[in-house]
């Protein structure tokens, strides 16, 4: 069953890695970074907000079907909310099977699609003294959709 976190806190990537490790062939993961930078301008800090419940509704929806579309033993997404500064870890996808193309491939859809179907907010705080939330990038959406009609199983 797919295990599906939104918390304030750091998540062990290690441990996380390991409870996927348990009869699997292949482990696959993607930690995002808050980057220091974005636009060319230094960043204070990454805000995300949430809807509680919708939220962790939606990640399950889309590990769901990370499990339906390929032979998957198990999923894991983790996302951090609340302001994050640069450096900081702010998402885990990552996925077990048998064999390494189910579980590659996995993961690059469940980060696709976070990035574009999971319903956070976003505020870049800048050094500078602004901010301003982040709007949808036309790339991210292209990016989710090549795996509407694309690549599946492995």
């Amino acid at each position: 069953m797919p295990r599906i976190v939104v918390t304030a806190e750091d998540f062990d990537t290690g441990a996380e890695l390991d409870r996927l490790s348990a009869g699997a062939g292949a482990v696959s993961s993607f930690v995002g970074i808050v980057r220091g930078t974005t636009g060319g301008r230094a960043l204070a800090a990454l805000t995300l907000e949430h809807y509680p419940g919708m939220t962790e509704r939606a990640l399950g929806a889309i590990a769901a079907t990370a499990m339906q579309r390929w032979r998957l033993l198990d999923c894991t997404i983790i996302h951090r909310i609340g302001r994050l500064e640069p450096g900081a870890r702010i998402v885990l996808a990552a996925a077990s099977s048998d064999h390494r193309g189910d579980s590659l491939r996995a993961t690059e859809f469940l980060i696709d699609w976070l990035k574009t179907d999971a319903p956070f907010w976003k505020r870049e705080d800048f050094a500078d003294g602004e901010a301003a939330w982040v709007a949808a990038r036309q790339e991210d959406d292209a990016a989710r959709d090549r795996w509407i009609e694309g690549p599946s199983q492995g």
